[in-house]
């Protein structure tokens, strides 16, 4: 039997993506206006950042223990391989919900074919691992094949972001109240990556062409071998940025405009970086 490959909403990935690859969504839960909704099942990225716009403030809350323990269950009976990659233990609670339910599904079914990969990544980094190991996994891969090259693909991926208001952040706990208020004061861009699952300020930038010119800096001092990988590209709300970054990239590191993939950030990531985010990812250079 093929591997099956199961990915949470905080992936980021297209409904396009799931369908043709066969992977399985569980979604997360976005908390707005007193009432809960699915993650890309029941809510639209827009709704979240309208609201933002106008001053509401989303919560969000990981996947239920029930829900992972009726997956996993149902997998084991099947004795179908399956690999659930997650998004980054360091984000979110869900990888360390789901290890604890595995574990209860193994003590009744202890051969089952289970396994659980801590991606370490989120949004369209994270979906890029997934996409990449669905994609071997439907070539017939077995599932050590599709753990080892998750991890990998997990372990060398890089996370490049910038936020239009650190205010959002401030919301989320990420920067202090007088760093958001200095930031907006002065337009500061704050570029930011993820480093083993956690959020990680890099720089502060004055002004938006500033910050998409050190992000491509940062993609050629860290990545290569660009147009034989997949290189991301995620926006909560402002498509027209991100196709310009995208030609950016296609200009200076001679990649096809249209292999480099570019999604919406979801409602949950949304909810904590907010409206005008952009970000960029790829594989960055083999350790010698």
């Amino acid at each position: 039997m093929a591997v099956k490959i199961l990915a949470d909403s905080a992936s980021d990935l297209r409904k396009e993506h799931y369908n043709e690859f066969a992977i399985e969504m569980v979604p997360l839960t976005v908390h707005l206006d007193d009432k809960d909704y699915q993650d890309g099942i029941t809510i639209e990225p827009l709704t979240v950042y309208n609201a933002m716009r106008e001053g509401k403030t989303p919560k969000t809350s990981q996947v239920s223990p029930l829900t992972f323990k009726t997956i996993f269950t149902s997998y084991a009976e099947k004795n179908q391989p399956l690999v659930y990659i997650a998004f980054s233990s360091q984000l979110s609670g869900t990888y360390q919900t789901a290890t604890m339910m595995l574990q209860e599904v193994l003590e009744a079914y202890p051969n089952a074919p289970i396994q659980i990969v801590d991606s370490k990544c989120a949004s369209l980094g994270y979906g890029l691992v997934v996409l990449h190991a669905a994609k071997l996994a439907s070539t017939g891969a077995t599932i050590q094949e599709v753990v080892a090259d998750a991890t990998y693909q997990a372990e060398h991926m890089v996370h490049l972001f910038t936020v239009d208001d650190l205010e959002y952040l401030y919301r989320g706990g990420r920067v202090s109240k007088t760093a958001a208020f200095v930031g907006s004061l002065l337009k500061i861009k704050p570029l930011l990556h993820v480093d083993d699952g956690k959020l990680i300020p890099l720089e502060k930038i004055r002004g938006s062409k500033k910050v998409f010119g050190r992000m491509l800096d940062m993609m050629e001092e860290r990545g290569t071998n660009f147009t034989n990988q997949s290189v991301g590209i995620c926006h909560s709300d402002d498509l027209e940025r991100a196709k310009q970054l995208a030609s950016s990239i296609s200009e200076r590191f001679g990649i096809n405009v249209d292999d480099i993939e570019i999604v919406m950030i979801g409602a949950v990531i949304g909810a904590h970086v907010g409206p005008g985010t952009i970000g960029i990812f790829f594989l960055d250079k083999p350790s010698n």
